[in-house]
């Protein structure tokens, strides 16, 4: 009889292959309340490894960290209709604490515009205090009806940035630059992730902004996931909140705004762009273990000499993990490193130990083959760093080559309902053919200009919808 796989093959089943792999790995868990998720160690590392990518690109912009209360008094919301109502159905409201009814019922943060915006009118006086640029790393709540661990969960981890500037242009010019140089050089770069970068349709974008930018990556099956965004909210929030400024010619105007969030979202992504049937494949660049070396046997030389390899590697700037549980079977232990989806595996017995060799297994290429133990400083992070390239390569070619141009809304819907992503003319698209795709579940992505750069209209000419079925 055959054995089980450990986890159920994607081609069968990608949504069960999905929810194994996030188990077997130990990325999460249900929480006890429906639509919370525990996040474990090694998914909360992955987590913690993200933050510190796209914290320190994010800093790079002169952006500051600060922290908001979780609780908002529920008539903030009233003071943005397109922003309450957009976000209306998702709300978790407090009506009692301790032991007694509320004056005022309080809304579990969804999002938090409407409290960073009280303090920004109260910060901002003058156009010296201009611009303002303000990040934090948070929890929100968003009631959610059909959960999924990391992708739509009730509460999850994310960062949000919001900005106050003097102009359009400079608020406009800002929401783009956090668009490419912070969210899409993180995931081409770190995350190795094929992404589109394009313009929502009023539709989809924001609630309460006039203008939404997002990044877009197909996922194994074809389906579409939005990666991060961000927004120009013009004046909106600021005219709810009188947020006004002292120009240099001594007017009083209101502030033009930004605001802008990824998520722990970007776990299930790297799960499902990345991941094959034997588990996670993490890149390199953001792997918290590049590279473990794991004793075959309990001898002590091949004790002493995994450790040895690890401080070598150490020394090195490898991020190394050396496993010398020698009381668990090593087949065992070889499977659980390739579910994690660690980029190396330096493996070493005593046959190997009497040979100068070590086995190095390349979990995102697959394979092994034996390498001298004294090469392995140099040859690991040349390695790696072919690792890397190749998980983007990899996600660009599956995008590409499942991507049709189609010039109906009919052609659209099959490629998108076959698992592809379909390329329309906005123009023989429009807001009518909008809705019409979404009868059938498929929606409009994004917008991008014939070039591949986002357009600056939501009609420039040439421009072409991006079509597909969504996460």
């Amino acid at each position: 009889m055959a054995k089980a796989p450990v986890l159920t093959p994607q081609a069968d089943d990608f949504p069960r292959w999905y929810q194994d792999l996030i188990a077997k790995a130990e990325l999460a868990d249900n929480g006890p309340v429906r639509g919370s998720m525990v996040i474990r160690p090694y998914g909360y590392g992955l987590w913690e490894r993200m933050q510190a990518e796209m914290d320190a690109r994010i800093k790079e912009t002169g952006t500051q960290n600060a922290y908001f209360p979780l609780l908002i008094p529920q008539s903030y919301l009233t003071k943005e209709a397109d922003h309450v109502e957009g976000f209306a159905p998702e709300l978790a409201v407090v009506t009692h604490g301790g032991g007694k009814e509320l004056e005022e019922p309080a809304v579990v943060r969804p999002t938090s515009e409407m409290i960073i915006n009280d303090y920004f009118s109260k910060w901002v006086q003058s156009y010296r205090d201009l611009p303002l640029l303000i990040n934090q790393w948070a929890n929100v709540v968003r009631w959610e009806l059909r959960p999924r661990l990391f992708l739509r969960t009730s509460e999850f981890l994310w960062q949000e940035g919001h900005t106050a500037h003097a102009t359009y242009e400079d608020a406009r010019d800002f929401a783009a630059h956090i668009h490419r140089q912070v969210y899409e050089d993180f995931m081409l770069n770190v995350l190795g992730m094929d992404v589109v970068p394009g313009r929502k349709t009023v539709k989809e974008r924001f609630a309460g902004a006039i203008n939404t930018l997002t990044l877009e990556g197909m996922m194994g099956d074809g389906k579409a996931l939005q990666m991060a965004t961000s927004h120009e909210l013009g004046q909106n929030f600021a005219k709810a909140f009188n947020t006004r400024f002292l120009s240099k010619e001594g007017k009083q105007e209101l502030v033009w705004q930004t605001s802008w969030g990824s998520t722990t979202r970007m776990i299930g992504a790297l799960v499902m762009m990345h991941g094959d049937d034997n588990g996670l494949r993490v890149p390199p660049r953001l792997a918290q273990i590049q590279a473990v070396v794991l004793a075959i046997k309990g001898d002590e030389a091949v004790l002493a000499k995994v450790r040895e390899i690890g401080d070598r590697l150490k020394a090195a700037g490898v991020r190394v993990h050396v496993d010398d549980r020698t009381d668990v079977p090593f087949g065992r232990r070889a499977v659980d490193w390739e579910l994690k989806g660690v980029p190396v595996r330096v493996e070493v017995g005593p046959r190997d130990l009497e040979n100068g060799t070590a086995m190095l297994a390349r979990r995102i290429p697959g394979g092994k083959e034996p390498v001298a133990i004294d090469a392995l400083v140099e040859l690991l992070p040349a390695v790696l760093e072919e690792d890397q390239a190749l998980l983007l390569k990899q996600s660009r070619e599956r995008r590409e080559s499942r991507t049709a141009e189609v010039s109906t809304i009919q052609e659209a819907v099959e490629t998108a309902t076959a698992g592809g992503w379909a390329r329309i003319p906005w123009v023989d698209l429009g807001e009518e053919g909008e809705a019409e795709l979404a009868e059938h579940s498929v929606t409009v992505r994004c917008l991008v200009a014939e070039d591949g750069s986002v357009p600056d209209a939501d009609d420039a000419p040439g421009n072409v919808a991006v079509v597909a079925r969504a996460y």
